[in-house]
């Protein structure tokens, strides 16, 4: 048997790092609209706002930070993005504890965390280009995908709990405390840092040009162009099912929070399994065909939340699509990932990376309010089915040919 490769002392502390923000992330999974519920006694139109608003916002804050980044050292920006979390979210219990929690603080927190997370991760993954070998990128993906995953199947239902016994800003503040713990591991990155690419004379970091750069990369390069408009489709109607399928199980069908939980919660181990088979799949036939059939995989599924039913069987239903969906989506992430950092050069990867999550959340923000506003109108179940139908054609963006094929791995050959 092949022991398990490593992948050296200093990438164990990035994956630590993320690892004990992920798990954070996971205990306060769906915290603020919980707060805005059940303390600041919100409407419906209210936690939609704090759902896509903050996240559109943070999106657009991060467009400046990304070149700025691009000519820092990374570590230093994680650190600093990390302290910043953990200082705004930390404004939410001090606020709790005097009485004076409002709206816009929570809407201002969402934004700033959605930006801070978007520059720690292209910082991330620039500093993991140059932490480890090409040949090694695919398997620091994969671990970090499996961590985003059981972080998930575990978080929320311990999150959940927590809330009840302790109050509902407890897991705000597990949050918060999670990104200082963040910042410790990477402090403890003792090792030599690759050095920033330099700017020319009387250059600007945050010149018109330096804010597209990222998406001028992206854009002309046949696989990612592809890849990222795909793959915008794809995670924005997913991700715009949750509130309806919130709205359709809690609301229409009767489904106890428990259940609404574990349905969410279940499905999770399936990122540890897709995640684990990454490298044995691309290696065995290669990352291309990985892309268009996974990368169709990933689309079939949704449909079937259009078919949930009340009691037993639907919540089997729930768990089993979901299931499926993650699987095929922990196997085509960390591949898409390392395909990303392949092809972009060292000194566009933080803008290039800041570029597609903001696309990305710009896209889930957009069709999440379009998803609620035709729901308002006919019903979740329809918009469900709507999503679930319009997915079906993002396979048709999957690029047909891989332009870099002369350095995609080959096919294993021989007996399986």
């Amino acid at each position: 048997m092949v022991g398990r490769r490593r992948l050296g002392r200093q990438f164990g502390w990035l994956w630590a790092a993320y690892a004990v923000s992920a798990y954070g992330s996971g205990l306060g999974f769906g915290a603020l609209p919980l707060i805005a519920v059940l303390v600041l006694h919100a409407g419906p139109a209210e936690v939609s706002a704090l759902s896509a608003v903050g996240p559109a916002v943070g999106a657009l804050i991060a467009v400046p930070l990304a070149p700025w980044v691009e000519f820092r050292r990374k570590r230093r920006v994680m650190i600093a993005t990390d302290l910043t979390r953990f200082a705004v979210m930390a404004t939410i219990p001090v606020a709790y504890a005097f009485g004076r929690l409002g709206f816009v603080q929570l809407l201002v927190v969402s934004a700033v965390v959605a930006a801070a997370k978007i520059a720690f991760n292209a910082a991330g993954g620039a500093c993991l280009k140059g932490l480890v070998r090409p040949d090694d990128l695919l398997v620091a993906n994969a671990r970090l995908e499996s961590t985003n995953w059981s972080s998930i199947a575990v978080g929320p239902p311990l999150g959940g709990a927590a809330t009840g016994l302790f109050g509902p800003v407890t897991t705000v503040l597990a949050d918060a405390l999670s990104y200082l713990f963040s910042a410790l591991a990477i402090t403890a990155m003792r090792g030599r840092e690759q050095a920033p690419p330099h700017r020319t004379a009387g250059e600007s970091p945050v010149r018109a040009g330096a804010l597209l750069d990222g998406w001028r990369h992206i854009m002309g390069h046949p696989g990612l162009r592809a890849l990222y408009l795909n793959n915008m489709l794809v995670a924005g109607l997913i991700m715009a099912t949750e509130p309806l399928l919130a709205v359709l199980l809690l609301g229409r069908l009767g489904f106890p929070p428990w259940q609404y939980g574990l349905a969410f919660a279940a499905p999770c181990v399936g990122g540890l399994i897709g995640s684990r088979l990454a490298r044995r799949v691309v290696a065995r036939y290669g990352r291309h065909r990985v892309f268009r059939t996974v990368g169709t995989l990933r689309a079939v599924w949704l449909i079937g939340l259009a078919f949930v039913r009340p009691g037993v069987v639907g919540l089997v239903t729930v768990i089993a699509v979901e299931l499926a969906i993650i699987i095929n989506m922990s196997l085509y992430n960390p591949v898409l990932a390392t395909y990303r950092l392949e092809q972009t050069p060292q000194h566009l990867v933080t803008r290039t990376l800041s570029a597609w999550s903001i696309g990305q959340q710009a896209c889930i923000a957009v069709l999440t309010a379009l998803g609620g506003l035709l729901a308002d109108v006919t019903g979740p179940r329809t918009a469900l089915t709507v999503a679930g139908l319009l997915i079906l054609a993002t396979p048709l963006l999957l690029p047909r040919h891989d332009p870099t094929s002369q350095h995609e791995p080959e096919p294993a050959r021989g007996r399986s």
